[in-house]
């Protein structure tokens, strides 16, 4: 499969005339793929230097052309300018381009003004993920990101929205393989990914966000025997940090924000430290995913989301617990047509208990920090 890598000055002619080829060609041959980069004009020559350094190019032109080893891997090709590009397609496809002067300066006009507006109108969504790299040998970093963020960015999967930014948020300091993540991503050349980047500053990662993907698990204590001492320490943990994450949610997101909780552990008492500490985004806009053991479990006979329940099967109003739902309209509603025998209704029973217990232990430890001087939980987030 042919891919190539199509950048260039919105208002230049020459990337006009090589984004009509390209369209052409992608058109015409199913193995041939483009990906476009338009640049705005302003910061086009930092950018193309940029490019070129971290490959290692020569180049000083718009546009630039080079094509993704998608099946080696290792950095691309450069292909070269507008010149190089019409001659590798008329020489490889038999394909070359008949635009005239007047209709590429006014295509370039077009796309020049079109990428002012964008810029105007901040149309970039945010996705924000979190990850807690604690240990170097956290196992779940490859499978997790590198199986996820390729669907994130499926073609078709958003209809009718712009492109997309990428916000990687280290959460324990592990900035290192959150920049070896990011150029991976990159290297996907994927249609909808404007850019990537990595934050330690929790509030900017945040900033203007639409959806956040959370998928922070922390380390058991070290030395201890005592297992209820152990869980306490990692609910306290757990409450001091999405504590601090529903607040920065709160302040910095946009406020029809999406949320999507993930992990091993703990996965509803998160979900619901989020829900307290945002109370302007809608309870309805957080999801809890619960873990992969339970949902080997639950899923023969239903696929189930973590939501918060309104007194559904007698669980109690509010707790953020598994349910049967269904999705219409990007919204989700609890499926009623479900029969709840007795031996089921002490198990819900159990776990409901199971998590008004984690929360009841959340929230002693919270009213602890707010009953001590100058409390602040900004603090509990590593730096």
């Amino acid at each position: 499969m042919a891919k190539f890598v199509l950048a260039g000055k919105a208002d230049c002619p020459y990337y006009a005339k090589a984004e009509l080829l390209a369209d052409v060609l992608q058109r015409n041959l199913p193995d041939f793929h483009i990906h476009k980069i338009c640049v705005h004009p302003k910061v086009w020559e930092k950018w193309l230097e940029d490019t070129c350094a971290s490959n290692d190019w020569k180049h000083s032109s718009s546009p630039i052309i080079w094509r993704e080893l998608i099946d080696r891997g290792g950095k691309g090709m450069l292909l070269g300018g507008f010149s190089d590009f019409l001659e590798h397609a008329q020489g490889y496809y038999g394909i070359t381009s008949d635009m005239n002067t007047d209709l590429m300066l006014k295509i370039a006009e077009e796309n020049g003004q079109t990428k002012e507006l964008c810029m105007e109108e901040e149309i970039h969504r945010h996705i924000c993920m979190t990850f807690n790299l604690r240990k170097p040998s956290f196992s779940a970093l490859n499978p997790v990101c590198y199986s996820l963020i390729p669907q994130l960015f499926t073609p078709g999967l958003y209809p009718g929205l712009p492109t997309f930014s990428l916000h990687l948020m280290d959460a324990d300091g592990s900035e290192e393989m959150l920049q070896g993540l990011k150029m991976e991503t990159e290297d996907l050349a994927l249609h909808q990914l404007h850019e990537v980047t990595v934050h330690s500053d929790h509030a900017q990662a945040f900033q203007e966000a639409h959806f956040i993907i959370f998928l922070d698990d922390l380390q058991p204590m070290c030395g201890s025997n005592d297992e209820k001492d152990d869980k306490d320490h990692m609910i306290s943990q757990v409450a001091e940090r999405f504590h601090c994450y529903g607040q920065l949610i709160e302040a910095n997101a946009r406020k029809d924000v999406r949320v999507i909780v993930a992990g091993d552990s703990f996965v509803n008492l998160k979900c619901s430290l989020l829900i307290e500490n945002a109370p302007s985004v809608d309870p309805h806009n957080f999801v809890a995913m619960t873990t992969q053991l339970e949902y080997e479990v639950k899923t023969q006979l239903a696929q189930k989301l973590s939501v918060k329940t309104a007194g559904q099967f007698g669980i109690p109003a509010g707790l953020v617990f598994s349910m049967p739902v269904s999705f219409s309209g990007g919204c989700w509603s609890v499926r009623t047509d479900v029969t709840v025998t007795d031996e089921l209704k002490q198990k819900l029973n159990a776990c409901a208990d199971e998590l008004k217990m984690e929360r009841d232990i959340a929230a002693r430890i919270l009213k602890m920090h707010d009953a001590s001087p100058k409390a602040d939980f900004s603090d509990s987030l590593p730096q």
